[in-house]
């Protein structure tokens, strides 16, 4: 890494102190974008071919994420889970219930609803999700095999950045400085130009002594 001067120095210290703080959660936020984005076209198909009640369901799922109260979210989103296990308001029940248990350090229940995606989800992308999800927890919890066993799953190009910047995190808690910095300049290359999110691999890349 090229030198850098006392003030670029103490700034880079200060973003490095910020991500280690706060990275899982910006993922975690990330992600929950990636679901919003894709729920309008998921209700708008999925009112056309599902029971109406699916759609009241999940409603009132949405209604209870505005309590803050982590049983009544639960419970709303298991009814969904239960009853319309095919849908996709069930995946999004269960990704954002997950977000939520996370938020409030319930992590058994959290991995148990992004399993459930995982193995319940028609669409591909919400699998995605999950996954990165699950490995991010697994990654708080040392797991480290079982993370790196989600993140090596197929995926689409667009999941690419994502996915290799959470292998690098996965490789340098394991020590594994050479692989992380390689995973970390795949997820660097694999990431829009434009995004922010890049500024913060770089930071990783930087503190492995690897440069842009």
């Amino acid at each position: 890494m090229a030198a850098l001067d006392l003030q670029e120095q103490e700034q880079l210290d200060t973003l490095k102190a910020w991500w280690n703080d706060n990275g899982n959660f910006l993922l975690g936020a990330l992600l929950v974008v990636v679901v919003a984005m894709g729920g309008w076209r998921g209700w708008q198909y999925y009112q056309s071919q599902q029971a109406s009640e699916a759609a009241t369901l999940y409603a009132g799922f949405t209604r209870q994420l505005e309590s803050n109260d982590p049983k009544r979210i639960n419970d709303a989103a298991a009814a969904v889970m239960d009853k319309y296990a095919n849908t996709a308001y069930a995946t999004r029940a269960a990704l954002l219930a997950a977000q939520m248990n996370e938020l409030v350090k319930d992590v058994a229940r959290a991995k148990t609803q992004l399993q459930w995606v995982i193995n319940h989800a028609e669409e591909a992308s919400m699998k995605d999700v999950a996954r990165l999800r699950l490995a991010a927890v697994l990654l708080d919890e040392k797991d480290y095999e079982h993370a790196m066993n989600l993140l090596e799953a197929n995926h689409p190009a667009s999941f690419d950045g994502l996915y290799a910047d959470l292998r690098g995190d996965v490789l340098s808690a394991q020590g594994k400085k050479e692989e992380a910095k390689s995973a970390y300049k795949l997820a660097y290359e694999k990431t829009d130009a434009k995004s922010t999110y890049r500024d913060l691999i770089q930071v990783k890349m930087d503190a492995l002594g690897e440069t842009k």
